[in-house]
């Protein structure tokens, strides 16, 4: 027999009763019922149930081993008696009678238990990852992932795109966020930067004939965390693909989105095809450029119906309204709730009113609409007898972030929310160009290697502003999977797009030597996009942290806090990488 199993933990049915079998794994969890011990060993693969009486030499060993220790069991296959079957568990059949036991890793006391799964800190949880990612949900979790991208170089290869490898160590880029940099030993004072994606790589591999490209590419950004953001690292479904426009390359993503979330989903309806919503509307009608599409109400913009109103709060305002219908029976509480809510996203109140039989409104601003200011906001807003009514008031930006989280959070309470479904959709028609509010001064906007919607023309003859790119987000769920883009191909565009943006002809040369060169040896059309795999896994598993979906990530301070990273390094080491520490001094 084998030195350390004949099965694992979780292979073992009724069919084997009275077999001899070995098996190894982990003490998860001990049961003594009457003097007999029944104890669950747990390997990656399942549970099995060990039994021991008293008197047999096990029984000893079982009764006083700690919990998590690693342990090898010979034993019989018995089968349960028919009240003592567990039918959810693959081997519920059965139990293993212990005849004897060797103990391979004895564990100390835990710092936290791994059964039952309570609510452990994250930094204890971090800084003993290898116990975490024993609980059920954590290996779950990462199992999931691991499935995901088997099914993803699978569902890509099908498809007919090939999986290709781009480098680590690179240039460093002047575009997006802060990089990662590596010094070099053998050129002092340059460095090596790590990508913040493929971006140049990938269209440099369809420029040199490749045609369809994908891989699962590791990302490097210093930026700071969020719910839905590692810090440092992360992993995308890098894709692009040759002689396409916007339609190919979201026909190719649509395919590969719902077949992913069917076949992970655990049910959940899946929509398609994908709406395409351009920007501007999803900043008035859901007031972000994520929308959540499972809450079925929308935003309706009203400033001119206060405009010229006798309401001098809302006169010379931004206004948004957010009709919500059924609200006949709720009381007062809903909407004091909705205030409370809406102040926690800072907002200074919440203004509403009801609307009754004949269209008559009450509630706090009531009284301060003329009869033409009801008729008006009505037909705005399409509302009827039933429906309650939200205002938020003030800049662009600020109304439309406040009221984004009001419309999701009333539709949840009202019952417009649904549960249990995957709402896709596409936001495109990015400005290729933004004023930045500081300096006045005009910028790229999203991607500056993005074709302009127009192309040469509409950079020459029109306003900056007013120039749309082919760009593109993902959205599920409210949760930005991936931005893309149809990408400039000729070099008149890219010297005149980034002249607009503020960089002369030297410095386009100097940062994007690479890329040009080839546009002038002749570049095909092509587009892209590259979903986040740890965001796709993180709606697919329905956690709400994507630390939950990576087996080692970093805290939200961008520390490892299980290896000890970043660390310190010796001075000999710096010295041979042409470093001299300047460490910020401590503030008085």
């Amino acid at each position: 027999m084998h030195r350390y199993r004949s099965h694992t933990c979780g292979e073992l049915r009724a069919t084997d009763v009275d077999t001899d079998v070995r098996l190894s794994g982990w003490l998860h969890n001990r049961r003594d019922l009457g003097g007999v011990l029944f104890v669950d060993l747990r390997d990656h693969y399942g549970f099995v149930q060990l039994v021991a009486r008293p008197g047999s030499p096990a029984y000893e060993q079982l009764s006083s081993q700690s919990k998590e220790s690693v342990v090898r069991v010979d034993g019989r296959v018995l089968a349960r008696t028919a009240e003592n079957v567990n039918p959810d568990l693959p081997t519920g059949e059965i139990e293993i009678d212990v005849t004897s036991l060797e103990v391979l890793g004895a564990a100390d006391p835990l710092p936290f238990p791994v059964f039952p799964e309570d609510n452990a800190n994250e930094e204890a949880r971090l800084t003993n990852r290898f116990l975490d990612l024993r609980r059920q949900r954590m290996h779950k979790n990462i199992m999931l992932r691991s499935d995901v991208i088997s099914f993803l170089r699978k569902e890509m290869t099908a498809l007919g795109f090939n999986e290709l490898a781009t480098p680590i160590l690179s240039a460093t880029s002047p575009e997006g966020a802060r990089d990662f940099l590596v010094p070099s030993r053998v050129h002092a004072g340059r460095f090596y930067a790590l990508p913040q994606a493929p971006q140049q790589f990938k269209q440099l591999l369809m420029i040199a004939g490749f045609d369809r490209y994908f891989q699962i590419a590791p990302c490097f950004r210093d930026e700071d965390s969020r719910a839905d953001r590692s810090p440092g690292e992360f992993y995308q479904l890098d894709i692009e693909m040759s002689f396409v426009e916007q339609e190919d390359v979201f026909g190719v993503i649509e395919k590969v989105m719902t077949d992913l979330f069917t076949q992970y989903g655990g049910g959940r309806e899946v929509t398609s095809p994908f709406p395409r919503i351009p920007l501007r509307e999803s900043m008035l009608k859901y007031g972000n450029d994520k929308p959540d599409l499972r809450a079925k109400l929308e935003l309706v913009d009203v400033s001119d119906v206060f405009a010229g109103s006798g309401f001098k709060a809302f006169a010379d305002k931004h206004v948004r309204a957010l009709a919500v219908p059924d609200t006949a029976g709720q009381p007062r509480k809903f909407f004091d709730q909705m205030g409370e809510y809406a102040v926690e996203q800072g907002a200074k109140g919440l203004a509403w009113v009801r609307v009754g039989e004949d269209n008559a409104l009450t509630g706090p601003i009531a009284k301060f609409l003329t009869e033409d200011d009801v008729k008006a906001l009505l037909a705005a807003v399409d509302a009827k007898p039933g429906h309650a009514i939200f205002f938020g008031a003030g800049e662009f930006a600020e109304v439309s972030k406040i009221m984004a989280a009001v419309r999701v959070e009333a539709a949840k309470r009202a019952g417009h929310f649904e549960e249990n479904v995957f709402r896709f959709c596409w936001v495109v028609d990015f400005p290729m160009f933004e004023k930045n509010e500081d300096t006045g001064a005009i910028e790229f906007s999203h991607n500056p290697f993005s074709m302009p919607q127009g192309g040469l023309e509409a950079l020459e003859t029109k306003d900056p502003l007013d120039i749309l790119a082919w760009q593109y987000d993902i959205v599920c769920n409210g949760i930005e999977l991936s931005s893309g883009a149809i990408r400039n191909h000729e070099p008149a565009v890219m010297y005149k797009a980034f002249e607009i943006a503020g960089y002369d002809q030297a410095t386009v040369e100097k940062e994007f030597g690479g890329m040009l060169r080839a546009f002038h040896f002749g570049a095909p059309p092509h587009g892209g996009i590259a979903p986040g795999v740890d965001r796709m896994v993180m709606l697919l598993a329905d956690e709400p942290n994507i630390r939950e979906t990576i087996a080692f990530p970093l805290n939200q301070h961008a520390q490892d806090l299980l290896m000890g990273a970043p660390s310190e390094v010796e001075e000999s080491r710096l010295r041979e990488l042409h470093i001299q520490l300047r460490k910020p001094q401590p503030k008085v």
